[in-house]
């Protein structure tokens, strides 16, 4: 699931090996944001079975262990103990790694049931809670979030029948907390911060396989408190590598008649930045139009908060890919599970049936310098990464150097996590989307190797 040069000589001798990918040296300051599965790790019973009288010669080999077969006639081996094997591969999964945080935006369209526990409004509104079109609260959250990812599992065994073989799948459990921080004095992400969402889950890589007949895939699984789960997935060859930064698309708010297709659109007054007698919260956007926070552009196309985020950013590579409860492929399967209360038609329709979720994934390699001041063999210092733009969140990046370093600039990346995430709620005869963004950016402290730092001139 908020956000600180090389001296002439030196710099063409070593800007080809300045720039480095840093991988989590220590939690920072989101120590109570992480998961921990006391270091668990995924591993076949089949290791404890031994084997003799083997058919074959040919040793045989499972996840986690290799047993070699004992000669018919001989009796009963001695097992053979576990052996280094690889775990099963991640791909761009590989990048959910440690611990994340940042900004966002929430808009969701949520039932209204009127006095006397729905959502009451300081401005009139016409017509009162719960007639329609005033049966449903444009609910905006200016967000921060953390989102925590475990070790990898290692190797998940899935049993195949017959003539298909067992599959290893390797996946991160992840836990993401979402808290609105949106302040009506201000108009800015500076409130008091009050959770609206919290997610635990597991991202898995799933090889290909041949019965039945499908590519190696990714797949989200996850489950939210309000009685929804979500299997969403995605073909591993959609994956999507370029060397510039993300180009987001626009995503649109309006609820649209269910079933329709093409969608026919119902837009609602409270999708007007200048209406401050709308059934929405906030009511009165004044504030935060003047911040720049939520204006009539963030509600026409939300992704426009993740552009924002990139200003003053060097991005040297992107990885992108959606997953969905719906995919492209059928054969992937998917799909989303409800409790009652969410589905169940009763006699007005379903109070909220969350019918779909898809979201993309843009996994930026961002680039940056860092000024390093001279250091004594063995000294350490953090250095805060410079801000592309004000109020940005940058990575911090530790360096304990086992040299002598000389003062002057370094170039370094890290991975930074952005997403747009469309869950489609079914209620009152329309569906409407419940759209959130956010740009996530390492909370722990990224190790600088020495290698990539100045040493003195003699």
């Amino acid at each position: 699931m908020s956000h600180q040069e090389i001296k002439l000589d030196y710099q063409a001798n070593i800007m080809a090996s300045q720039t480095i990918m840093h991988q989590p040296l220590a939690l920072s300051h989101d120590p109570d944001a992480s998961i921990d599965l006391n270091n668990f790790h995924w591993g076949s019973v089949d290791t404890k079975v031994p084997t003799h009288n083997l058919a074959t010669p040919a040793a045989h080999h499972n996840n986690k262990r290799i047993v070699l077969p004992f000669p018919p006639g001989r009796g009963f081996p001695h097992p053979v103990g576990p052996v280094t094997a690889p775990d099963p591969p991640l791909g761009v999964l590989s990048a959910f790694n440690g611990s994340f945080s940042g900004t966002g935006l929430s808009l969701i369209f949520r039932p209204n049931s009127g006095p006397p526990q729905g959502t009451v409004f300081a401005n009139p509104i016409t017509p009162a809670a719960p007639t329609p079109p005033s049966e449903n609260v444009l609910e905006i959250n200016l967000t921060t979030e953390t989102l925590q990812f475990s070790n990898p599992l290692g190797s998940v065994p899935n049993r195949g029948l017959e003539g298909q073989q067992d599959i290893f799948l390797n996946g991160v459990p992840y836990m993401q907390t979402v808290n609105d921080v949106t302040n009506f004095e201000t108009g800015q992400a500076d409130g008091i911060a009050q959770g609206i969402h919290a997610e635990p889950g597991v991202w898995m890589h799933v090889p290909s396989s041949s019965d039945p007949a499908v590519d190696a895939s990714l797949v989200r699984v996850g489950s939210i408190p309000h009685g929804t789960t979500i299997n969403a997935q995605c073909l591993e060859s959609s994956v999507q590598t370029f060397a510039s930064a993300p180009v987001f698309p626009k995503v649109n708010i309006t609820p649209f008649v269910l079933g329709s297709s093409p969608a026919k659109l119902i837009p609602f007054v409270s999708q007007r930045a200048d209406n401050v007698n709308s059934p929405r919260i906030p009511q009165d956007l004044t504030k935060f139009i003047a911040a720049g926070t939520i204006t009539q552009g963030t509600l026409d196309d939300p992704n426009t908060v993740l552009a924002a985020a990139n200003a003053g950013k060097t991005i040297v590579q992107t990885r992108v890919f959606t997953v969905s409860t719906a995919p492209a492929d059928p054969a992937l399967g998917g799909g989303v599970a409800n409790i009652a209360f969410l589905s169940d038609p009763g006699t007005n329709g379903p109070n909220a049936n969350a019918a779909s979720m898809t979201a993309t994934f843009w996994v930026n390699t961002v680039q940056t310098q860092l000024q390093v001041p001279t250091l004594r063999p063995g000294q350490e210092v953090k250095i805060a990464g410079p801000e592309p733009h004000a109020g940005a969140r940058v990575p911090v990046f530790a360096i304990k150097s086992s040299k002598a370093v000389e003062a002057g600039a370094v170039v370094v990346t890290h991975t930074e996590v952005q997403y747009s995430q469309q869950v489609n709620l079914n209620f009152a005869g329309l569906t409407w989307p419940h759209v959130s963004v956010a740009t996530l950016v390492p909370t722990m402290d990224l190790e600088v190797p020495d290698h990539i730092l100045l040493s003195p001139m003699n």
